[in-house]
Order: structure tokens, then C-alpha cells, then sequence
């Protein structure tokens, strides 16, 4: 079985890492989230909060974080730290280059190399890389969904985004970074010797990941939001196969 306190290390840093991520996304978008119309009530760009405020909330949430990191063994904490000129970045990318969620997958993911070394005490890249790439691959899938429900918007303002870039070839695009996934995750399981288990539920995500994207309408924000959620299934299922695999 996962060391359970472990898990319980990595899911508070995940909260706060994310959070962080968050909090700074709206920092630098306060002025474009006003003019969208599904995020203009944010607390920054609604104005019920100041940017001050939020400053002193994400030095709580990193200084939290940081407590989490200096659990780990000394590679993780240099490991850990490498990842946030990522998430302060990675809001920036909107506005230089089609491809920000290509950035955040590289940003989100990174627990895929830290929870390796979290446990050895360094990373076994042969599993590390195909399982990051799987999750990059993943993330490029789900937050193009999540960018169709602004598209409008984000034409009228400015910023760019994979559901502009790929417009009517998106479920073409979603296919191939799906099936990417779903090899990198063949790979990674392979070089670890997983188990039938670990690759029936890699069958299972590749299952839903097809329906999600045949059912797919991207003019509609409501499925896309729908979908955009649905991915909590994939990230399950993939749990699961984990540990019935390991078992």
C-alpha cells in the first residue's frame, strides 16, 4: 500500500502549490479577468480584495509549502524548489505564445518527478520522464477543453490559448496528445513492472478520454466545463490501477 503519509504530504503541498498557482494567475490577470465574463467575480478582479491582501495570502500559502518540502529528503527539496520560476511563470504565457497550457502541464505535473524521489531518494528517469510526459500530454488535453469555454472572449482581449490555435482541429489535436498519454503511460509502467491491473486502468482512461472527446462540443461552454471536470475520473482510475498494480 502508498505510504499514507506521504499521500497526506503531497496532497497538503498539492493544495498549497496549486493555490499558490492560483493566486498568482489572478494576480497577473486581475485586468483581463475582469473582461471576461465567467471570471470577472474573482476577489481581485471584482476588487473585494487588494493586491496587497493577495500578496500576503500567497506568502502563507508558499511558506506552508515550504514547510511540507522541508519533509522530504534534500533532493526532493532542491527538486521541489526547481519548480517555482514554473509557477510563477506560467500565467505570463497567455500573452507571449499559443501554447500556456503546454507550460502548465510542465508546471502541474511536476509531482511526477518529486513523488519519485520523495520515496528513492532520487529519480529513476526511465519511469520519471514517460509519466511526466503522460501528465503534460494529459493537461494539454483537459485545459484546451477548459479554454473553449473563454474562447470568445480571449479573441476580444487578447489572449491566446490551444483552443485558439487548433480552433475546428481540436479533437484531432486531443486524440494525439490522448494517445501520447496513454504510451507514456505504457512506458512508465513497463520500466517499473507494473502489473495487469495497472493496465486495465490505463485501458479505462483511454476509454473515457475517447468518449469525453467524440461527446466533446466546443462551442458550448456548459459541456465543455462538463467535460473539463470529468478528467477528476481519469486521474482516479489511474490511482487506483496504481495500487491494485503495486499489490
Amino acid at each position: 500500500l502508498p505510504d499514507w503519509r506521504m499521500l497526506s504530504l503531497f496532497g497538503v503541498g498539492a493544495v498549497l502549490m496549486r493555490g499558490a498557482g492560483c493566486t498568482i494567475n489572478d494576480m497577473w490577470d486581475r485586468d483581463y479577468d475582469r473582461q471576461v465574463a465567467r471570471t470577472a467575480s474573482r476577489p481581485l478582479a471584482a476588487g473585494d480584495i487588494s493586491t496587497f491582501q493577495s500578496l500576503v495570502f500567497l506568502g502563507g500559502q508558499l511558506s506552508l509549502a515550504l514547510c511540507v518540502l522541508l519533509c522530504l529528503n534534500y533532493y526532493s527539496i532542491v527538486l521541489g524548489a526547481a519548480s517555482l520560476s514554473l509557477v510563477i511563470t506560467y500565467p505570463l504565457m497567455k500573452r507571449i505564445t499559443y501554447w500556456p497550457q503546454l507550460v502548465l502541464g510542465l508546471t502541474f505535473n511536476w509531482g511526477a518527478l518529486l513523488g519519485w524521489s520523495a520515496i528513492k531518494g532520487s529519480c529513476e528517469w526511465s519511469v520519471c520522464l514517460p509519466l511526466y510526459f503522460a501528465g503534460v500530454m494529459w493537461t494539454l488535453v483537459y485545459d484546451t477543453i477548459y479554454a473553449h469555454q473563454d474562447k470568445r472572449d480571449d479573441i476580444m482581449i487578447g489572449v491566446k490559448s490551444t483552443a485558439l490555435q487548433f480552433k475546428e482541429d481540436t479533437k484531432q489535436w486531443l486524440s494525439g496528445f490522448s494517445l501520447a498519454m496513454l504510451l507514456s503511460l505504457c512506458v512508465a509502467g513497463m520500466n517499473c513492472n507494473q502489473t495487469f491491473p495497472y493496465y486495465s486502468a490505463v485501458t479505462a482512461v483511454g476509454a473515457h478520454l475517447a468518449h469525453q472527446i467524440y461527446t466533446l462540443d466546443i462551442d458550448k461552454p456548459e459541456d465543455c466545463w462538463k467535460k473539463f471536470a470529468s478528467n477528476r475520473t481519469v486521474g482516479i482510475l489511474l490511482f487506483i490501477g496504481i495500487v491494485l498494480g503495486n499489490l
